[in-house]
């Protein structure tokens, strides 16, 4: 499916790889491309129309969805993370649950608003922004992995329930991307421009999944090993 000459919406698309899948969706002949954030003030981009939403809000998704009830490519993009001491930090639970709220309950919430709209249409898709985190163990992101495992599931669900309705759903995974979210963090991060690029030409050629740098598709590659990569991580992925 071609971004050309159809209707996007992206969630948390005010910044970073959001606003790199919007402009991306202009340049690429969309025909409109609807920005999905929590405060629209100020925000003013050519070809892209600003628009409410809280994924934690579930009255806020529906108002989104009713305003954008023409999309046919739903970007689930909105995520927040938090570095914590580990698996048993003291504070782990508290911050496990204000993740899934955005980064698992958040894509749950939104695809289902957009459910209608999207199967109205002669050909959509869903794209779910993961991370190779479900794979990599990294005990200070402890939350943040868990929450995106349970979005990588939710979405191979998914997939398999609009199969039926001729509806495409892609998840991408991705490592560090070089956003304000990982300012600080001295790792190599991905382009977003480029994540964008190759993921939007993955759905044109109808993939249901991509690994959008190197690293996470080594990760990938050693799911079936006797030791993979989330028992024994590659070298230099740490």
């Amino acid at each position: 499916m071609d971004v050309a000459k159809n209707t996007v919406f992206i969630t948390g698309a005010n910044r970073g790889l959001g606003l790199a899948f919007a402009r991306e969706a202009v340049r690429r002949g969309a025909s409109k491309v609807y920005a999905g954030m929590r405060n629209t003030s100020g925000f003013s981009e050519p070809g892209i129309v600003p628009v409410q939403i809280d994924v934690t809000d579930k009255a806020s998704v529906a108002t989104a969805a009713e305003i954008a009830a023409d999309t046919n490519i739903l970007v689930n993009n909105a995520g927040i993370a938090a570095l914590i001491d580990g698996p048993l930090a003291e504070d782990f639970e508290t911050q496990s649950q204000r993740l899934f709220d955005t980064n698992y309950y958040g894509v749950v919430r939104v695809s289902q608003a957009f459910e209608q709209a999207l199967s109205n249409k002669s050909h959509a898709a869903i794209i779910n922004v993961l991370s190779d985190i479900v794979w990599l163990p990294r005990p200070i992101l402890t939350p943040y992995a868990a929450s995106k495992a349970a979005a990588w599931s939710f979405t191979n669900q998914l997939r398999h329930h609009l199969r039926d309705r001729g509806i495409q759903v892609l998840g991408l995974h991705v490592g560090f991307v070089d956003t304000d979210l990982t300012n600080g963090i001295d790792v190599p991060k991905a382009s977003p421009a480029d994540v964008v690029r190759q993921t939007y030409h993955a759905l044109a050629i109808g993939k249901s999944e991509i690994m959008a740098d190197e690293g996470t598709a080594l990760l990938k590659s050693t799911l079936a090993a006797v030791d993979p990569g989330y028992i024994s991580p590659p070298q230099g992925m740490f």
